[in-house]
């Protein structure tokens, strides 16, 4: 059976959404602007990371309860997000939704789904590189405590192969700060991977949070960089997609992208606001890379890379002495 290669994927970027947002106002939003990237024709759309609520890990929250009314709880494919899957199944269109998910036996994931055209979840990925801290700083306006609200993802890097008549993909999905984590990629790869589904919240302004260097152009750049270095590095096209503008006060990186497998733009955003961003891609234009220098079989030399996995953290090397 020859399978969909060439189709439309979109990104979808979403602008802010208020604290005290509605979640099936918000629902409602998310499913206007799926509906627009049907009527652009669109097989795929990409939603950011927690596409459903504010980025909360912004505040410092002490009650416990507070901090679940931002989680869904169960069976998302019911309750207020039922319209989204509905709407997929009556558009033909799938979807990667990034949320919070809180699981039946009460653990807390930054979580992301994805969804084939029959409104199907047919993957499930739980962030990994969690960033920020679990304790708050003094003096900041805007924390950052992921480490706090979230588990470390406990489903490591599991791609999989969608049905061919949707699209004939072989996806891998990442959220935010993974996407900065070349080994997330290539663990990816290694299974073929041909297409990479990214969300992403991230700060445009980090001043007082990582220092005073990071300001936002130097954010974006450091945005773009890491999907398209790792496109190509992987011969891979990739989505990576943003919630983004002023969110309750906090500056959220906008810049929507999508990258082709030799790691050059397709398409990006070029406002701060909600915008649904499509192009037309080919997936075998990623064959010619992976037989090419990103051949792995060939060129690998993984008895050379045992340090990966073996250390964690930096172990700098002695002094320098003239008995070395």
């Amino acid at each position: 059976m020859v399978g969909v290669r060439k189709f439309k994927i979109a990104g979808i970027q979403v602008g802010p959404i208020a604290k005290n947002a509605k979640r099936g106002d918000t629902v409602q939003r998310l499913c206007g602007l799926l509906s627009k990237a049907a009527d652009e024709g669109a097989r795929l759309a990409v939603f950011p990371e927690l596409t459903l609520t504010t980025f909360f890990p912004k505040w410092l929250i002490e009650k416990q309860e507070e901090v679940d009314s931002y989680f869904e709880k169960g069976d998302i494919t019911s309750g207020p997000c039922k319209p989204l899957f509905d709407l997929a199944k009556e558009r033909n269109i799938g979807f990667y939704l990034g949320y919070a998910e809180l699981t039946e036996d009460g653990h807390h994931f930054n979580t992301s789904i994805l969804v084939d055209n029959q409104g199907k979840i047919v993957n499930k990925y739980r962030k990994v590189h969690l960033p920020g801290f679990t304790e708050p700083i003094e003096g900041i306006p805007f924390q950052q405590l992921e480490k706090r609200y979230f588990e470390y993802g406990d489903m490591g890097f599991q791609a999989v192969r969608t049905n061919p008549e949707w699209i004939d993909a072989t996806v891998g999905m990442l959220i935010c700060n993974d996407r900065r984590w070349p080994e997330a990629w290539r663990s990816y790869a290694l299974q073929g991977m041909d297409l990479m589904l990214i969300g992403y919240n991230s700060v445009a302004n980090a001043k007082g949070l990582f220092g005073d260097k990071e300001d936002k152009t130097l954010r974006q750049y450091h945005s773009d960089l890491a999907v398209k270095a790792n496109s190509y590095f992987n011969s891979a096209f990739a989505v990576s997609v943003g919630k983004c503008g002023k969110e309750e006060g906090q500056d959220l990186l906008a810049g929507s992208i999508i990258v082709d497998p030799t790691g050059q733009t397709v398409i990006q955003s070029q406002i701060e606001d909600d915008d649904v961003i499509v192009a037309d891609i080919d997936l075998d234009d990623t064959i010619i890379g992976k037989q090419k220098m990103f051949d792995f079989e060939r060129h690998r030399r993984p008895e050379c890379y045992k340090r990966l996995t073996e250390q964690k953290g930096t172990v700098p090397l002695p002094p320098y002495s003239e008995s070395n």
